[in-house]
């Protein structure tokens, strides 16, 4: 009899391939073998991963489950579930052949990867820079190859970002590497730069004047396909009608504590109320100090009530966004989980540009408000993504380790999880505001979770989706326009309120379990040191149950 093949090989071999083929997630999972690759995303690719992936299921399945441990014999199965997903969304949702945002959006980030984090000099990173330039003629030669009957929507926003990834390569990008004194390198950046503008602004002028005026197909997944995204990418198993009952339910509570918070507050009219707690926000170049005075509040806060550990490593940096990457509105930057060297993380906020007119600094600093803004701080800092990271890069077990077999779910599901669960924990107990914008966002959340159901299992239109945000979570007509658009080329954001509400769900259970010895530090740190999985696994390693009740 032969031998089967361990888990561990299989997964070691897995990885490696799937870093070599998708280069610019090798990057921010802090591998940088391939740094100076920008994917190849020809069908002729595609098709090959496709038939790849294959061949990594049936070797999936020659393994003897016999000869597995308890916990290898449930990576086995989240590892099928993965592995099918990846082929679901290549074969069957076909985002590469539907929409040129997926193009934009991944060049971005692959550029953005060597320019923002300094996991290199900054020479060698502008020679990767370099070489990815090189390659965009033909990776943008294979977006004009592969999208030919795209929805209409997916081509208006692609041209939006694919201008954004236009200004990133024309203007920003060389001030990246301003410090760097090789002028040979210099100057074959900036011929690289000007064939990869011209290949991007010849594919948008395309878009515009060959493929808008014929975008005709639709955007929806249908019922069937979302079930099966979500039960393939997520480990969700649930009828897309007991979904929204749950999220109609979850909408309905969150706005009564809205409009009961805001009539506490002096107010009535939520949206009244709501727009004045906006109108607080840091003045003209004070985003910065703002964001590192709460960073420091939370932390302390955190270190206080021993919620969860912090543990020990490099501090954030909170800075303004790069000159380079100021298309961003907030972003965090942490090292990957296998980064081996000790590589600053960064927390960026866009404050406004002097020259603006003032009437449009106030209308960018009003999406800064006081209790939004420490929404965005827990979510992305501390305890949500950053500490999550910190967490993962201490995790052992690789298939749980690395963000390429991540869950959404569980990912944004964590960080959103957050914002609640410090306002439980007694964070900002004086401050109305603090609660009231964590209510707010939970409310974007929970109405993303209602329209991308009725978007793409429903018949809902993407003007319905506006007035759902604009009038269910309170928000203004062009922050609820893009909401809605999102909805249509990212078909399962729900996935922070689910998220949300599964790990909700386990606390509960877990806290049942444990009876007496609960603690909110030893839950938080037992699921974080498990990884990222889905929560039907990790309530397996918690709970032992076979995690069939996921939300309810």
């Amino acid at each position: 009899m032969i031998a089967s093949e361990p888990l561990s090989h299989f997964v070691d071999d897995l990885l490696s391939y799937l870093h070599e083929t998708h280069p610019t997630h090798a990057t921010l999972d802090g591998v940088h073998t391939h740094d100076d690759l920008l994917e190849d995303v020809s069908r002729h690719a595609i098709e090959s991963e496709a038939h790849a992936l294959s061949g990594y299921l049936r070797r999936l399945d020659e393994i003897n489950r016999d000869a597995l441990t308890g916990v290898e014999r449930l990576e086995h199965k989240m590892l099928i579930s993965h592995l099918q997903g990846r082929m679901f969304e290549l074969e069957v949702v076909r985002t590469w052949e539907r929409n040129p945002q997926y193009y934009s959006d991944l060049l971005a980030s692959s550029l953005a990867g060597q320019t923002l984090f300094s996991h290199a000099p900054a020479p060698e990173r502008a020679r990767r820079v370099l070489s990815k330039l090189r390659q965009t003629p033909r990776f943008i030669q294979a977006a004009r190859d592969n999208i030919k009957e795209p929805p209409g929507i997916y081509v208006k926003v692609g041209i939006e970002t694919l201008r954004g990834a236009l200004k990133f390569i024309d203007e920003e990008l060389p001030r990246a590497f301003a410090d760097v004194d090789d002028l040979h390198l210099l100057g074959d950046l900036a011929d690289a730069q000007t064939e990869a503008s011209h290949a991007v602004a010849s594919y948008v002028q395309h878009l515009e004047t060959e493929i808008a005026p014929r975008a005709r197909a639709s955007f929806r997944l249908g019922r069937d396909n979302f079930e099966q995204k979500l039960r393939l990418e997520e480990g969700l198993s649930m009828p897309v009608d007991r979904l929204l009952a749950i999220a109609t339910r979850e909408l309905k509570s969150t706005q009564e504590a809205f409009r009961s918070l805001t009539g506490r507050m002096n107010g009535g009219d939520p949206l009244t109320v709501w727009a004045r707690m906006k109108a607080e926000h840091p003045a003209p170049g004070e985003l910065v100090g703002v964001g590192r005075q709460q960073l420091e509040e939370l932390a302390t806060f955190l270190e206080r009530q021993s919620i969860v550990t912090l543990p020990p490593g490099e501090l954030v940096t909170v800075a303004p966004t790069p000159d380079f990457y100021r298309w961003s509105f907030a972003s965090m930057w942490t090292p990957g989980p296998f980064e081996t060297k000790a590589t600053r993380a960064y927390y960026y906020l866009t404050d406004v540009d002097p020259a603006w007119p003032p009437e449009r600094q106030d209308e960018h600093l009003r999406d800064y408000n006081y209790p939004t803004l420490w929404s965005i701080s827990i979510h992305e800092v501390y305890p949500g993504h950053f500490l999550h990271y910190q967490h993962l890069r201490r995790v052992e077990a690789k298939t749980r380790k690395s963000i390429l077999f991540a869950p959404a779910s569980f990912v944004e599901g964590w960080a959103h999880y957050c914002e609640q669960m410090m306002i439980e924990a007694g964070f900002g107990r004086q401050d109305y505001g603090i609660r009231l914008g964590q209510l707010a966002e939970s409310l974007i959340r929970l109405v993303r979770f209602i329209v991308c159901i009725k978007l793409h299992a429903e018949d809902m239109s993407v003007e319905q989706g506006v007035r759902s945000f604009r009038d269910e979570a309170f928000m203004e007509e062009s922050s609820a326009r893009r909401e809605a658009e999102r909805g249509t080329f990212d078909p399962t954001y729900l996935v922070y309120t689910v998220g949300k509400l599964m790990l909700l769900k386990l606390r509960q259970d877990w806290k049942q379990q444990q009876g007496k010895a609960f603690s909110l530090r030893s839950f938080h740190d037992t699921l974080l040191g498990q990884g990222t999985a889905p929560f039907w696994l990790h309530r397996q390693l918690m709970l032992g149950d076979d995690g069939g009740d996921l939300l309810e």
